[in-house]
């Protein structure tokens, strides 16, 4: 595979919500969030990225893994004039 699909897409962008500040902070997936966001959240848990089906904390790989989807969108975002 040579590009991001549809589900990797939705699965770093939902990494992408989880809180920078400290690892005592997480994400709840509510009831009333889009099919996309809940099936990420599942596809995420069950390669052990998150630690719950609905949000929870980042595993170790997935600080790891979200800690290059943000420096990916960051040099990604950068704009030359």
């Amino acid at each position: 595979m040579t590009e991001f699909d549809q589900d990797m897409t939705a699965e770093l962008n939902l990494l992408l919500k989880f809180p920078t500040e400290s690892l005592m902070q997480g994400l709840k997936i509510h009831h009333d969030a889009s099919q996309t966001v809940v099936n990420a959240a599942e596809r995420l848990y069950a390669k052990g990225i998150i630690t719950q089906p609905d949000g929870g904390y980042l595993t170790d790989l997935g600080i790891d893994i979200a800690d290059q989807a943000r420096r990916i969108q960051a040099a990604l975002s950068l704009t030359f004039n």
